[in-house]
């Protein structure tokens, strides 16, 4: 059996969230994008394949001075989201709040939620052996799927969000329905007397 598994969400001093921006994907000039420290296996990986060497994968340890992190993944139509040293990553949030579709380059990810989203309608995952290939699989991507995702981006904004007061299908509410659901699958023994 398996705990719950909450996600990371970087929120910004005096904030509830992250910025929620968005920008149809005919606005998007940008395949992939990611920015982040090389903290682990994984991200080696993908920087000695796209570190600052390609226009359409956009890969930074750090951000040149005239680029916005969170303009940057609305310019994009996918945001890379790879593991790093932590479980929890708010890359996926990130890029769910920016409208951008994720795309997961983990082993054995668990998506927080994962009872009640199902990662493959909303994300692509590309296993650490394909990196280097990450630009012609997401080239092949048909536009109908890719829109299919985006507008599921779109749809899972709401359940990402803080609110205050809480309303009805965000993140609080989620978290306790994935805590609800998860106590259905545990089983306490009786007591006999």
């Amino acid at each position: 059996m398996r705990d719950i598994s909450l996600l990371e969400v970087n929120i910004p001093p005096g904030k509830l969230g992250p910025p929620h921006l968005d920008k149809p994907h005919n606005h998007r000039h940008i395949l992939a994008f990611f920015a982040g420290r090389e903290s682990c296996y994984m991200r080696t990986l993908l920087f000695n394949s796209w570190k600052e060497n390609d226009n359409e994968i956009q890969v930074y340890e750090h951000l040149p001075k005239n680029k916005s992190y969170s303009e940057s993944m609305v310019d994009s139509r996918f945001c890379l989201c790879p593991s790093g040293w932590e479980v929890a990553s708010p890359k996926i949030v990130e890029a769910i709040a920016a409208g951008c579709v994720p795309i997961i380059i983990s082993y054995y990810y668990v998506l927080s939620f994962n009872k009640v989203l199902d990662l493959s309608k909303f994300s692509v995952h590309v296993s650490s052996n394909k990196i280097p290939e990450i630009k012609r699989i997401l080239k092949v991507v048909p536009i109908n799927r890719y829109l299919e995702m985006q507008k599921r981006v779109r749809q899972l904004q709401r359940h990402f969000v803080i609110n205050r007061p809480v309303k009805p299908y965000d993140l609080l509410n989620m978290i306790f329905h994935s805590i609800w659901l998860q106590r259905l699958n545990v089983r306490l023994p009786l007591l006999s007397s």
